[in-house]
């Protein structure tokens, strides 16, 4: 055994050792303490600016994670609370989270304001599998709520999440874009809805994208950093997960119609959804189109870049207070431009396709890429079944609650050449997913479960990469907590395990140890340090295992390696965050130490027009940063919101690895006057010189955005009017991760305007 092979042993013996320790600390823990006093909590909701109340607003208590919902008089009633402090949070359709600190130590009655607050406040349930605050969470979580979703209302994720804290986009076109994590892609960034797998294939390749209707979404969370512990091996750069809602039944119905139209893309489209109380069941439903044409930019269209999409779902659910369950079906289907994918397939000169996207400082114009006869798209299909239920607020002298997820994917992805088709890739996926919370315990809460897929993959056609292959895919977890006020420890586990059956390929199986211990210390008020160390382990992808063939969507002819190994990670996160009601800041650290870290290698040769790339194995290291400050110039008034990122990515031999975001950083302010909310931004993004060796340099470049609304609350109703003008300068530029960067600019000047209204 090398000197390298045992240090990595004895880090490894240290991590696991260290973590039997804690669990051992959780166990005697729990004997050691027990139920604390109780008492009652009650309140009255209310608007901010007038003294009315108002119904159906969900109330929280954080820590507890305990729910339930105002009455016609705004009245709100927990009964059975231990004595504590606790963030108790009330969240309506439209307006912010409002979390306020509560300390129960009798019987307590605490009003709250529902308000515009310029200090944006908001309850996760992303980082810890359970309801916490964003400031609390020891992953640094950033959440974008409904409202800013409508306003960035793109056909793609990806589009939709660009520029918040360490996100970027990949992208082969407008369709197709996907969030990049702190320089992470594919598979090591799980996009999730409603905490479980969506079944597509958008993790495989550039020119697959991820069937997600945005106008459908109460919020987004964004957790950056290893989540392997909660959601899989694999997540080693974040997870993006999408909220729907829909947790309580509604006293009375509620509801939203959206419309949105916008230049520069000749977009359009509408949503509407629903949801309607018979006693303790619910029924719901939603559904919506939208439209984009090729997009402009200030050299001229890029054709073949347009989208269409539809979308439903309905279902109903029942809800008491301590049992709950939905079941509810969803059909989306897509069509969407894959701009000059034809000219790599391998009907085009040989080479060129590597001499274009090799030339460096030369406008698209100027390239003379052949008009195409035919043009490639992609017609993605998903139609999928779900069961979400649990149980809640239990007396259980073990557990308070758990949660059980199921959920069948049908996926089925086609490429058109014209009007035929190419290739179809199929992809049937059942997963399956249990948390359990334990009771609290003085001190200490925690939470552990249980997580499983099986996945049947095939594809048929001119691009059969890999051949049929099962995978299937088991997992135990548990995270506990100890919380002496000033102080939190978080620490748990993850044993999980992959296997994959090819036709006609060897048989590979995976099965390794996932763990963490994070604090959270408070320096002084309202001020905390965060330190988490993590250590990870992955299994290869199928197609980093299996692939063998042209793929258009990563310009590569792809070689797997059936013999990869898995990747141990170990990373260090640091976070410094400072909240008050005028300010908050946040900053954050990483780095990441990756053995056999596995890349796309090219090898220097062509085939069918394609640069050869092998999957290889190298260590390799992952630091870089985040910065992040809201700050009320005024307060309730105007606002100043910046924001800054920055990865470096190399294997040990110190090459860059390749698709590294640059440098980035924004600077906003927000004027808010009553219903009004004006937003102007400015986007810098600094020059991406330190590159791959097959890649081209990519310049920096300055954008001007202006974004804004203006909302008229009423009793049951919200009228929200947006606008969202991007890119006012009409600016050239290219987005560094874009696979044709150097042959389409992004979009130029546009405008996007919507109107949604709510009622509850």
């Amino acid at each position: 055994m090398s000197n390298i092979e045992r240090r990595f042993a004895f880090k490894l013996f240290f991590v696991r050792a260290s973590l039997l320790i804690l669990c051992s600390v959780t166990f005697f823990a729990a004997i050691a303490h027990a139920q604390s006093s109780s008492a009652t909590l009650r309140g009255r909701v209310t608007f901010e600016d007038r003294d009315e109340p108002v119904d159906n607003v969900t109330v929280t208590i954080v820590q507890l994670n305990r729910t339930t919902q105002t009455n016609a008089e705004g009245l709100y009633v927990f009964e059975n609370v231990p004595f504590g402090t606790y963030d108790v949070a009330a969240r309506l359709v439209r307006f912010p989270d409002r979390i306020v600190r509560v300390t129960v130590s009798g019987d307590t009655t605490f009003d709250l304001e529902l308000q515009l607050s310029t200090v944006r406040e908001n309850v996760t349930v992303t980082a810890s599998s359970t309801a916490e605050t964003v400031e609390e969470a020891i992953r640094p979580t950033t959440v974008v709520d409904s409202v800013e979703l409508t306003e960035r209302a793109h056909t793609s994720i990806g589009e939709v999440l660009e520029y918040q804290p360490g996100v970027a986009k990949r992208s082969f076109g407008p369709g197709t874009s996907r969030p990049v994590i702190r320089g992470f892609d594919g598979d090591r960034v799980l996009v999730l809805q409603d905490s479980l797998s969506i079944g597509s294939l958008g993790s495989q390749s550039g020119d697959h994208g991820e069937p997600i209707n945005v106008t459908d979404l109460e919020q987004v969370e964004i957790v950056r950093g290893p989540a392997t512990l909660l959601y899989g091996s694999s997540a080693i750069g974040g997870v993006v997960n999408t909220i729907t809602g829909r947790e309580t039944a509604p006293l009375e119905p509620r509801g939203y119609m959206t419309a949105y139209g916008g230049s520069g893309n000749r977009q359009a489209g509408a949503a509407a959804g629903f949801e309607i109380p018979f006693g303790k069941f619910s029924l719901f439903g939603s559904g919506g189109g939208g439209r984009t044409g090729d997009y402009r930019t200030p050299i001229g269209v890029v054709r073949n870049s347009g989208t269409r999409s539809y979308n439903g779902s309905a279902g109903f659910g029942y809800f008491a207070d301590k049992a709950y369950f939905k079941l509810y079906a969803n059909y989306d289907e897509r069509l969407y431009g894959v701009p000059f994918a034809a000219s790599f397939e391998g009907g085009a000169d040989e080479g060129m396709a590597v001499t274009s996207l090799r030339s460096r400082g030369r406008d698209v114009a100027a390239l003379q890429i052949p008009d195409q006869e035919e043009f490639i798209s992609l017609r993605m299909r998903r139609q999928n079944f779900r069961f979400n239920g649990g149980l809640r607020n239990l007396d259980n002298a073990f557990l308070s609650g758990l949660q059980l997820f199921a959920d069948y994917s049908d996926y089925e992805h086609r490429e058109l050449e014209g009007e035929e088709v190419g290739t179809i890739f199929n992809n049937d996926q059942f997963t399956y997913r249990g948390v359990f919370e334990l009771q609290r315990r003085g001190r200490l809460s925690g939470r552990f479960g249980f997580q499983g897929l099986h996945r049947d993959y095939e594809t048929i056609g001119e691009e059969t990469l890999a051949p049929p292959t099962v995978q299937n895919n088991f997992a135990a977890f548990g995270l506990q907590e100890l919380n002496f006020d000033r102080f939190v420890l978080q620490f748990g586990g993850r044993v999980e395990t992959n296997r994959y059956a090819p036709v006609g390929l060897p048989k590979r199986n995976f099965t390794g140890f996932s763990g963490s211990v994070g604090t959270r210390f408070q320096i002084f008020e309202n001020a905390n340090l965060v330190l988490n160390f993590s250590h990870s382990y992955r299994a290869p992808a199928l197609e980093e295992l299996y692939n063998f063939g042209p793929h258009v969507g990563n310009l590569t002819f792809e070689i797997g390696d059936p013999n990869l190994r898995r990747e141990l990670s170990n990373g260090l996160d640091v976070s410094f965050r400072y909240g008050s009601r005028r300010a908050s800041f946040e900053a954050n650290a990483y780095y990441y130490d990756i053995q056999d870290f596995v890349f796309l290698q090219p090898t220097g040769r062509v085939e069918d027009g394609l640069t050869e790339a092998v999957y290889s194995q190298a260590g390799s290291r992952f630091f870089g940063g985040e910065v992040g400050m809201n700050f009320a110039l005024v307060p309730n008034r105007l606002l100043l919101d910046t924001s800054i990122d920055y990865v470096n990515a190399r294997l040990d031999d110190d090459t860059p690895l390749p698709r590294i975001p640059p440098l980035r950083a924004r600077v906003g302010l927000e004027v808010i006057a009553k219903g009004f909310r004006v937003q102007p931004e400015v986007i810098f993004a600094g020059r991406q010189d330190d590159i791959f060796p097959t890649e081209t340099p990519t310049a920096g470049y300055t954008l001007f955005n202006l974004r804004g609304s203006y909302t008229i609350s009423q009793e049951h109703f919200a009228h929200i009017f947006t606008v969202n003008a991007f890119n006012l300068t009409d600016r050239l530029y290219r987005n560094h991760l874009s696979f044709i960067k150097d042959l389409a600019p992004e979009i130029g000047r546009g405008v996007r305007v919507a109107y949604t209204v709510r009622f509850f």
